[in-house]
């Protein structure tokens, strides 16, 4: 099974785009769970080795630099692109993520 770890601020509409991805995921019967964890959350630096990838909001993307080092790890990090995260376009969400992960 695939991980994929949202991380964004407050959390709002991160959450909201996180549920329908989960729902994507069960309902096109992919192998991969995803999990929102907001930035500021003390476990959130502390649980990215559970994931296979992380996908930063759009508004958090200055803080990619801070999960770097998880890249020497072979977990990338990447940015939702805007347009997807307005949008709350699961399907080319989860497709980013997976898409990032090193089998």
């Amino acid at each position: 099974m695939k991980h994929i770890l949202v991380v964004c601020g407050a959390g709002m509409s991160s959450s909201l785009l996180t549920q329908k991805m989960q729902e994507y995921v069960k309902t096109n019967d992919i192998d991969a769970d995803v999990t929102f964890i907001p930035l500021m959350e003390g476990s959130c630096m502390q649980r990215l080795n559970e994931f296979d990838v992380v996908l930063l909001g759009p508004q958090c993307g200055y803080a990619k630099p801070t999960f770097e080092p998880f890249n020497d790890k072979g977990i990338d990090v990447v940015v939702i692109p805007m347009m997807d995260y307005g949008r709350m376009n699961a399907k080319a969400v989860v497709e980013l993520g997976l898409s990032h992960i090193k089998d």
